[in-house]
């Protein structure tokens, strides 16, 4: 482990208020500035294109490496270009798959305190020093995102956007979850607790397809995007069931 610090960590060090200017918070916010524009320019003239997230520490023998790769080759000749997270592991697959399809391959990759490289099958690359300036990223230029089994990581990503969903801020926005026998028992947690004590709506439950398959994850993505009209209503729902605790609080 090195000493060194990340801009994420000096932000969220209270102790550094008092530092010298170049350190200091307002300084912080032209470099965080700064950071959106880069990313913006970056990726202004990118197309349609799906996240994929999962495990940096899975490994390219893996069945679920397999799975990103073939997952991710599927949506470039569905016409997607594929973003992730720029490092190993699921990432790497994905980026893979987009290279073999001819299809864009982008990684935003993100500062941590050892050392870490973009895969090689990253064709354009954007670095970030802040968590929430690359997940803004991962958001906005995406129209899907397709979640495959990892850690606390892809869990804050796949978290954030179903709130995003929840709370009417995007939309239209088709989420995957891959490898049922992974994620089932973070299913039957929501249905069975979140669900069945009324903190999500049965709508909320709705936005998330789980599967094992490959052609069924592309269909779902492309099928939404070609005919809004069934999706659109699912978050309408979950829009007013939010609205309306609110309104009722």
């Amino acid at each position: 482990m090195t000493d060194k610090s990340t801009e994420d960590e000096r932000l969220l060090d209270a102790k550094l208020r008092d530092a010298a200017f170049r350190d200091s918070d307002p300084w912080r916010v032209l470099r965080i500035q700064s950071e959106f524009v880069q990313g913006f320019d970056a990726l202004a003239d990118l197309g349609p294109a799906v996240t994929l997230f999962g495990s940096a520490r899975t490994k390219p023998d893996a069945p679920q490496y397999a799975d990103a790769r073939d997952v991710a080759e599927r949506l470039g000749r569905a016409g997607y270009g594929i973003i992730t997270g720029g490092g190993p592991g699921i990432m790497q697959a994905g980026n893979e798959g987009a290279r073999r399809a001819g299809a864009p391959s982008i990684g935003l990759d993100i500062e941590l305190p050892f050392e870490k490289h973009v895969n090689p099958h990253v064709d354009r690359s954007v670095e970030f020093r802040y968590f929430f300036v690359r997940k803004t990223m991962l958001v906005k230029y995406a129209q899907a995102f397709v979640i495959f089994p990892g850690g606390f990581g892809t869990l804050d990503e796949l978290f954030e956007a179903l709130t995003l969903i929840q709370t009417g801020k995007i939309h239209n926005f088709p989420i995957v979850l891959f490898d049922t026998a992974y994620f089932g028992g973070l299913l039957d947690w929501i249905d069975g607790t979140m669900l069945r004590e009324g903190k999500i709506a049965p709508a909320d439950r709705e936005l998330v397809l789980a599967t094992d398959s490959a052609e069924e994850a592309v269909a779902h993505i492309v099928e939404t995007h070609r005919d809004a009209t069934w999706r659109k209503s699912r978050e309408d729902r979950c829009v007013e069931e939010t609205k309306k605790t609110y309104e009722e609080g």
